[in-house]
């Protein structure tokens, strides 16, 4: 495997690898989460890119930036042993060489859910990602789902900026009592590893009961949030995966997502859960 800690290296060396060209974007402090989406691209395409690099745009005041987790050492091991033939590891300065002046701004996408949260969170995301789209140049791009909003963002910026890659979608890998990997849960103490599977349980009730019909999604939240104790809930929606806008009513037969958000101490969770609602009866169905 080869690393490239500037952008002349990883054009230089990208113009040796042999088409269809795979990208895997990370922050690094890599799981198997991670290593699920590096197989899954390597399976797919005949050169792989993975790129490590801790976006500073996408954290905000007060964020845990300085001491996101950093492992380059074991991080470097597993894509060698998964046969990624290139590591883009820049460091801060090369990728943002003098403050940033143009930056890319998603409007609906990012004003509700984790957007309300954090503002200039999916700001930050959509620069970065149009930067390693525009240096690594892939045909495919593989973002995992536990980032629900982050993946429709992706996929908005390649649509509408008319961006020739296609954004490939890889289910949330989890642990055996459904607590979905995240580089941060390393953050936890035993309390609040036992505790950190409530987010996924709620939404998984809130899934459930939106497949079998249940339509008042006010009460449905409110029931699920008193479930999460003794997490701290930040937010729980009901949203339609391409918009992500809180819904209200539930429109029937749609692939919807149950998401959200909770504090473990003072680590933050968040979840998707997929919904699929029935087919409403139609007036014969019901005679």
């Amino acid at each position: 495997m080869h690393t490239a800690r500037t952008v002349r290296e990883l054009r230089s060396f990208r113009e040796g690898l042999p088409g269809p060209v795979a990208l895997v974007p990370t922050m690094g402090a890599l799981h198997a989460g991670h290593a699920s989406l590096v197989r899954r691209a390597r399976a797919a395409c005949r050169s792989l890119i993975v790129s490590s690099f801790v976006n500073p745009l996408q954290f905000g005041a007060g964020e845990d930036l300085g001491r996101y987790p950093r492992t380059p050492e074991d991080d470097a091991r597993l894509l060698a042993d998964e046969g990624v033939d290139l590591l883009f590891a820049p460091p801060e300065a090369e990728m943002y060489p003098r403050p940033q002046e143009i930056v890319v701004q998603p409007l609906t996408l990012a004003q509700h859910c984790e957007g309300l949260r954090r503002p200039d969170h999916f700001r930050g995301v959509a620069t970065v990602v149009l930067k390693l789209l525009n240096l690594c140049r892939p045909q495919q791009a593989y973002f995992g789902e536990k980032d629900a909003q982050q993946l429709a963002v992706v996929r908005r910026l390649v649509a509408d900026l008319h961006l020739d890659c296609d954004i490939v979608a890889c289910p949330i890998v989890r642990e055996a009592d459904g607590l979905a990997l995240s580089s941060r849960n390393r953050y936890l103490s035993p309390s609040e590893r036992a505790a950190a599977p409530n987010l996924h349980r709620a939404l998984q009730v809130i899934a459930t009961a939106l497949a079998s019909g249940r339509s008042d999604v006010n009460a449905l939240l409110a029931d699920s949030r008193a479930r999460m104790s003794p997490l701290r809930c930040d937010y729980l929606a009901v949203v339609r995966p391409d918009e992500f806008i809180p819904l209200d009513a539930v429109p029937a037969d749609s692939e919807l997502l149950a998401v959200g958000a909770a504090f473990a101490g003072n680590t933050r969770l968040i979840d998707a859960v997929k919904a699929r609602t029935p087919k409403r009866p139609t007036e014969e169905n019901v005679r």
